[in-house]
């Protein structure tokens, strides 16, 4: 795979990024001059990076619709949102701020006459954050703020896909008054490379998000390194509609959560199970909630849906539709007009969203990950049969239960095999959670109450005072 970083606008299929990648000698000379920049600003005070990072979310709070702008381009998500995705970065850091006191602090043994004894949370050193083309604000933070803040440096690798924002983050960091070389972009396109550089013995840890073989091929890079890999890895997010819910109202929370960025995001609703009851209901009001979608342009504010991110994701997205079309599942997508558009007017990576009814567990878009604007929807019997379908996957890392009867959704949540789950709501990263995949879909967390632990090394201090 060649290292060269060519990034083609998604929509137009314009080059917006073209040069050469980081090579492994300049990457070894950034993680050396990353290891002393280390050793200096890991003794500024937790005050002192406080600030720095509270001016560089003020900088980034000037400069919404500019960057908004730039991200539509490099991914393809519609203008409308990208905005929010950037607010939510903000908002998501501000929260690890406020938390970083208490979860830096240190941890007191128990009381012992003539000692001092306590865990302290130290920063482990150079980090690698790889991130995802996605969501590259919000699932960038989810590890640069607490690394930072913790008195990490950081070499980042953004997404081949999304190179000019961690472009922007750098001159934003830097502007803000982080010292030299504590945040280096690294532009990597060849994994070769990039299993090199994880290797490189000044990276002490590695945060990677992105998909599960991309996470794999990582720990197989540091297999025979005493190296700890934090991963947030890919998903077959199941939703359960119980009899008692108001499909109206659940069709449009699922049909968001499944085709929102193009289906593009690590917790989207990629199957879903609805009770015999209520599912011919339920199809009626996806297929009217989806007739409102806008396929097109995504620099067209009132355009709901953008391209997917490349010509190679489009044939796989289309190769799932396929396999289930020919293992006797029905496409009852509802007609309209902008959907036709993806198949003659539009030239990008259009694909129209897709909806499929009569699958089951045979097919491919039940098993894997999709990835792409497609909503399965299959017929069940029970809650039983529902969770029992829900479990049969490798993935894990959100599912959701749709009821009135709270009391049984909690105990249905319970039996679910994910690391975030859901009653009345989808496709929801909160702060104050952690965010944590089962199964194939991460190992580590961040964000919650431990957000910081995957940044940071425990050091026990036991200290006998002197006769």
């Amino acid at each position: 795979m060649s290292n060269h970083i060519r990034t083609i606008n998604p929509a137009t299929h314009e080059v917006i990024f073209d040069q050469p990648g980081t090579s492994l000698e300049d990457a070894s000379k950034i993680a050396k001059a990353s290891k002393l920049a280390f050793e200096s600003y890991r003794n500024l005070s937790l005050g002192e990076r406080k600030d720095i990072v509270k001016r560089a979310l003020a900088i980034l709070a000037t400069k919404y619709d500019e960057l908004a702008k730039e991200l539509t381009m490099q991914m393809g998500r519609p203008i409308r949102y990208c905005v929010g995705e950037i607010k939510t970065a903000v908002l998501r850091s501000e929260y690890l701020l406020q938390i970083a006191g208490e979860s830096l602090a240190d941890l007191p043994g128990q009381p012992q006459a003539g000692f001092k004894r306590m865990v302290k949370r130290v920063p482990i050193g150079p980090i690698l954050i790889a991130g995802a083309w996605n969501y590259p604000y919000l699932t960038t933070v989810n590890a640069l703020i607490p690394a930072l803040l913790a008195g990490n440096s950081v070499l980042l690798r953004p997404s081949p896909q999304t190179p000019l924002f961690g472009n922007r983050l750098s001159e934003i960091f830097t502007e803000a008054g982080l010292p030299s070389n504590v945040l280096q972009v690294i532009h990597i396109g060849s994994l070769d490379v990039l299993d090199q550089v994880a290797q490189l013995p000044e990276i002490q840890s590695i945060s990677f998000t992105g998909s599960t073989a991309g996470g794999i091929r990582l720990r197989e890079a540091t297999a025979k390194l005493v190296k700890p890999v934090n991963l947030e890895l890919g998903g077959n997010d199941p939703a359960y509609v119980r009899a008692d819910a108001d499909p109206k109202s659940v069709a449009e929370n699922l049909v968001d959560g499944a085709v929102f960025n193009s289906g593009q995001s690590c917790c989207s609703v990629e199957r879903v199970y609805v009770h015999e009851k209520i599912y011919n209901e339920f199809v009626r009001c996806v297929q009217a909630e989806l007739a409102t979608y806008k396929l097109g342009d995504p620099q067209d504010t009132t355009t709901t849906t953008g391209p997917v991110i490349s010509a190679a994701a489009k044939v796989k997205i289309q190769s799932h539709i396929d396999d289930a079309l020919s293992k006797g599942a029905v496409d009852i997508t509802p007609e309209n007009d902008t959907f036709a558009l993806a198949k003659s007017a539009l030239k990008g990576n259009f694909m129209a969203p897709v909806v499929l009814t009569n699958v089951n567990h045979s097919m491919i878009t039940m098993k894997e990950e999709t990835f792409g604007p497609v909503m399965p929807i299959m017929k069940v019997s029970s809650d039983e049969e529902a969770v029992s379908l829900m479990n049969d996957s490798d993935y894990g890392l959100t599912a959701s239960v749709w009821t009135k009867d709270i009391a049984r959704g909690e105990e249905l949540i319970d039996s679910i095999e994910a690391g975030t789950v859901f009653i009345n709501r989808c496709d929801y990263p909160a702060p104050d959670l952690a965010w944590t995949g089962w199964k194939s879909s991460g190992l580590g967390c961040t964000l919650g109450p431990c957000a910081y632990d995957g940044f940071t090394k425990l050091k026990s201090y036991h200290i006998k005072y002197a006769s």
